[in-house]
């Protein structure tokens, strides 16, 4: 049996798998006007499944009118360019990401390790540059949804974000979690500063929600903060 195109964390929050087994997602918030925000638009393969996924909620690309970019790396802004052009929604990030996503770069990875180090030798994969209409920054309530707040999480990028949609309790984590093969910190090769991606992740475990999803991975509904708060209580123990 073929797999949904679209999966209901609340009625105004929706995950969208753009890669098999969940392994990217982007997420669909649903206004009140009938409008739609996107968060994060995966690789530049992933535009037909996000356009399917609104079509199984009714709803069509030019119903989306702001596109949300957690960070600056190419599963996540692959596919902004396309998904602009057909909505012409406007872009929004956080002030410390905006320029790579307007360069088609993602920033450098932390060179403390000798992998970071190779990693940034190898050929860059970018992606398209896309102007951003407009910057946010930690702590504001973004006028999305009914409110949509911004969770500052830096270290995987230097304006990497988390979003937390408090009037239904979803939490959209970006890559501060990975939820593949059970939760885990997003892997050290793509952070810029490995230290201050597992500092900024702990803020997670502070916020109150009901369903946790993941950019990468299956959202979790049970016990979500529970888990989280765990998760990140055994590593810190560690």
């Amino acid at each position: 049996m073929p797999k949904p195109a679209v999966y209901e964390l609340t009625p105004t929050v929706y995950r969208v798998p753009t890669k098999p087994f969940d392994l990217v997602n982007s997420f669909v918030l649903l206004e009140d006007d009938g409008s739609v925000t996107l968060v994060d638009c995966g690789w530049k393969s992933a535009p037909p499944r996000i356009v399917a996924g609104l079509a199984a909620l009714g709803k069509s690309p030019r119903d989306v009118q702001r596109i949300i970019v957690t960070h600056a790396h190419p599963d996540h802004a692959g596919g902004m360019a396309v998904i602009r052009a057909q909505t012409d929604g406007r872009v929004l990030a956080h002030a410390d990401d905006a320029g790579f996503l307007e360069r088609g770069a993602p920033p450098p990875v932390d060179e403390r390790a000798t992998a970071g180090r190779l990693f940034n030798r190898l050929p860059i994969r970018g992606f398209a540059a896309t102007p951003v209409a407009a910057t946010f920054t930690d702590g504001e309530l973004l006028d999305i949804a009914g409110g949509l707040r911004v969770v500052h999480t830096p270290g995987h990028t230097p304006g990497h974000v988390s979003l937390l949609h408090e009037a239904s309790g979803a939490l959209i984590t970006g890559d501060a979690i990975f939820n593949v093969l059970g939760l885990r910190y997003s892997p050290a090769v793509l952070c810029t500063d490995v230290p201050l991606s597992r500092q900024t992740a702990d803020r997670l475990g502070e916020l109150d929600y009901e369903v946790a999803g993941f950019t990468h991975g299956a959202h979790v509904r049970e016990g979500a903060r529970e888990r989280v708060r765990n998760f990140l209580t055994r590593r810190a123990a560690a």
